[in-house]
C-alpha cells in the first residue's frame, strides 16, 4: 500500500497504518486517508461538487486529493481507493449539539441530487428479503443470530409498515428539510468519519439524528435527554416526526453486527450486548413515543405502548 500512495500521488512516506479496507499516514505534518471506494461514479462525480461547495461555504469535510493521473479514484488490485486529506483532528468527537448543527448547513439543491436518499421503506424491505434468504443459506452454525433474528426482522417490518402509511397519510411536504447527511453514524462519532465525503448523503434531516440516539443508547448514554433537547431546538412537520420515530424503531444497530459477522467473519458474540438490551430498547422507544406525541399526534404503535 505504502508504494502505490507515493507512486500515485508523489509522496515519499515512510510508514503506513492498514487496516481492512483503509490505511493512514502522516505526510508533511498533515493527516491522510486512503480509502477504499464503494459509491457509484455518477454519486462520485456530485460528491466532488459538494465537497467544492461545502469548502467555499466554510463548512469543515475532508479534502478529495487527485492523483499524479489528474484522477479521484487510485485502482488497488481490483477495488479502487480515494485520498483523502483530514481537516479536523481525527479522534476528535462531533457531539450531539455539533451533529444537529452542522446538518442544518447545507440543503439539497439541484447539483447534488443523486446523493438524495428517502426510500427507506423499499431499501428496509430488500435488505429483510435479503437477510432472510442470506440465513436460510447459510445461518444454521450461527445460534445466536437464529435465536433472535426473528425479533429485528419483526421490529424492522414494524418500521416498514411505519414509513409506508406516513408516506400515503401524510406525505412528505416542501417544508420537510433534505439536510447534508450521512450513510452512517458511527460512535464514538469522530471527525475521520462524520467529516469524511464518502459517507455523505442528503436526507431528512432525522436521519443523523435517530441515527446518533441509536448508537448513543448501545453505548450507554442517555439518549432519551438529547432526545428531549432535540426537540425542543427543532421544529419539524408531521411527516418529519414520524419518520424520526421510524428510524428509531428500525434496527439497524442489530442488522450492522449481523452483517459484519455474515460478511466479514466477525464473532457472533457482538450480538449478545444488543440483544441483552432488548427490554431498555423498548422501554426508551416508549419514551421517545411520549415525548414526540406532545408535538404531534403520533401514529400508535400498540405492542409497544402496553
Amino acid at each position: 500500500m505504502k508504494e502505490i500512495i507515493n507512486y500515485y500521488y508523489n509522496f515519499d512516506i515512510v510508514q503506513v497504518e492498514e487496516y481492512n479496507t483503509y490505511a493512514t499516514f502522516k505526510h508533511l505534518g498533515e493527516d491522510f486517508y486512503f480509502v477504499f471506494f464503494n459509491r457509484t461514479e455518477e454519486e462520485l462525480k456530485d460528491l466532488v461538487t459538494l465537497t467544492a461547495e461545502l469548502k467555499l461555504k466554510g463548512i469543515r469535510c475532508h479534502d478529495i486529493i487527485i492523483n499524479r493521473l489528474g484522477n479521484v479514484l487510485t485502482k488497488v488490485g481490483d477495488n479502487y481507493y480515494i485520498l483523502l486529506k483530514l481537516n479536523a483532528s481525527k479522534n476528535e468527537e462531533i457531539n450531539f449539539i455539533t451533529l444537529c448543527e452542522y446538518i442544518d448547513k447545507l440543503k439539497l439543491n439541484s447539483t447534488n441530487s443523486k446523493l438524495y436518499r428517502n426510500n427507506w421503506g423499499d431499501l428496509w424491505s430488500k435488505k429483510i428479503d435479503y437477510f432472510e434468504y442470506q440465513i436460510k443459506e447459510l445461518g444454521k452454525d450461527k445460534p445466536i443470530i437464529l435465536d433472535s433474528f426473528s425479533y429485528y426482522v419483526g421490529l424492522a417490518e414494524n418500521a416498514i409498515s411505519y414509513v409506508n402509511k406516513i408516506n400515503r397519510v401524510v406525505g412528505i411536504s416542501d417544508n420537510d428539510n433534505i439536510v447534508l447527511s450521512h450513510r452512517r453514524v458511527f460512535y464514538p462519532n469522530t471527525n475521520l468519519n462524520y467529516l469524511n465525503p464518502l459517507s455523505f448523503i442528503f436526507d431528512l434531516e432525522v436521519r443523523d439524528i435517530a441515527g446518533y440516539l441509536k448508537i448513543e443508547f448501545f453505548n450507554g448514554e442517555n439518549s432519551l435527554l438529547d432526545l428531549i433537547t432535540y426537540l425542543k431546538i427543532k421544529k419539524l412537520t408531521q411527516y418529519s416526526y414520524h419518520m424520526l420515530y421510524a428510524r428509531l424503531l428500525y434496527p439497524s444497530y442489530y442488522f450492522d453486527i449481523y452483517e459484519d459477522i455474515m460478511n466479514n467473519g466477525v464473532d457472533e458474540e457482538k450480538l449478545i450486548p444488543i440483544i441483552n438490551k432488548v427490554k431498555d430498547y423498548e422501554i426508551f422507544l416508549k419514551e421517545a413515543y411520549y415525548e414526540i406525541s406532545k408535538y404531534t399526534n403520533l401514529e400508535r404503535i400498540d405492542w409497544l405502548l402496553k
